[in-house]
């Protein structure tokens, strides 16, 4: 034991217990900014301007002791300003566009409202580490599916048609010239409906095996005047229709997949023979080395917690969301595709490739 103790960095020992101290405030934190994203807390604040925490009560109708101390933990934590002489509160308008302004590309509401869902799965996902089974999808709260919509939100209004689909024009003048789209895994529809919304002619379907998904996919297609323009159906997407599709896409949807193999297989036979198939996964590595970032942190615990387990529920592959782009190819070629290349779209969370037969 003393030569143990001997050999021990102390100054090592406490540089890390400093970042374990930081993770585990940014945990109760995660919980306290799901309240203020859930309340509008984070709006109110953004409008009001400098207020004081009783102003702020007047404003949302919240207990102001509450409120103050949130207020104090945002300070702390630097997403408030303070002014200790007015003993106001205020939120840059930088912040704002990531934590109150939903019609922000940076908007991070929905990843903020999916904190507690996921965090209160955790005891059934422990229990999947002794039985190596999994939490299957029926098992999570309904709010998941909400906080996955609201996470990709901004993806679908400022990403996939004004810059993505520029990169393949076979797409766009297909679509154009109403040709057939079919997002695949589509959830709550809303990249059905940006492309229906953007192209007139196309025909637009959505297909997804989660039902409760397709009642929201069908509501947002609804309220967007779109209701008849767009058809989405409960379908197992391992068992496509052939050859019946111009363009198919799925976002976020292999890793998870619980057979990506028959997946990919289907969407090869589902695709006319000129057609396209846009395949959007997590913008990470396949190899853990090149993953030890906030990003990779964030994404091995997504994964672990939702993605791996729901796949792993149901005797799947239990990818992972860290398949990266080795693991995409690998998948491409054994499905028969010939053509893959990765579009030249710089972003932070997405990696996109294109597929053709």
């Amino acid at each position: 034991m003393a030569d143990e103790k001997q050999q021990l960095d102390w100054d090592k020992i406490k540089k890390f217990s400093k970042q374990v101290s930081n993770d585990i405030g940014a945990a109760m934190l995660g919980a306290l900014s799901y309240i203020g994203d859930r309340l509008g807390i984070f709006s109110a604040l953004a409008e009001a301007g400098a207020v004081t925490s009783a102003q702020l009560a007047d404003k949302t109708g919240l207990s102001e002791r509450y409120l103050r101390e949130w207020l104090s933990a945002m300070t702390a934590a630097g997403y408030v300003n303070y002014d200790v002489a007015a003993k106001t509160y205020a939120m840059p308008a930088e912040h704002a566009m990531v934590l109150a302004r939903d019609d922000s590309p940076f908007f991070a509401g929905g990843f903020i409202e999916m904190i507690v869902p996921q965090m209160s799965i955790a005891p059934k996902v422990m229990a999947s580490f002794k039985d190596g089974r999994g939490v299957s999808q029926s098992e999570y709260p309904p709010e998941t599916w909400e906080a996955m919509e609201r996470s990709s939100a901004s993806m679908y209004r400022h990403q996939l048609v004004r810059k993505w689909l520029p990169t393949m024009p076979q797409v766009v003048a297909k679509l154009t010239e109403g040709g057939s789209s079919l997002e695949v895994g589509c959830g709550s529809g809303r990249a059905a409906i940006a492309i229906a919304s953007a192209f007139p002619k196309a025909r637009v379907f959505g297909f997804d095996a989660h039902a409760g998904s397709l009642e929201r996919a069908r509501a947002n297609a609804k309220a967007a005047g779109l209701g008849d323009r767009i058809k989405f159906e409960v379908v197992d997407c391992t068992k496509l229709p052939a050859a019946q599709f111009d363009f198919i896409s799925t976002f976020d949807v292999v890793h998870d997949s619980v057979d990506p193999d028959a997946l990919l297989k289907s969407i090869r036979a589902a695709l006319k023979p000129d057609g396209t198939y846009l395949m959007v996964e997590v913008n990470v590595s396949s190899k853990l080395e090149d993953n030890i970032n906030p990003m990779g942190r964030m994404m091995y615990s997504m994964s672990t917690l939702y993605c791996m387990t729901t796949s792993l529920a149901h005797g799947g592959a239990g990818i992972g969301a860290c398949m990266g782009e080795a693991k995409a190819r690998e998948l491409v070629a054994a499905a028969g595709f010939k053509h893959f290349r990765r579009l030249p779209i710089e972003d932070l969370f997405s990696a996109l490739y294109e597929i053709r037969a």
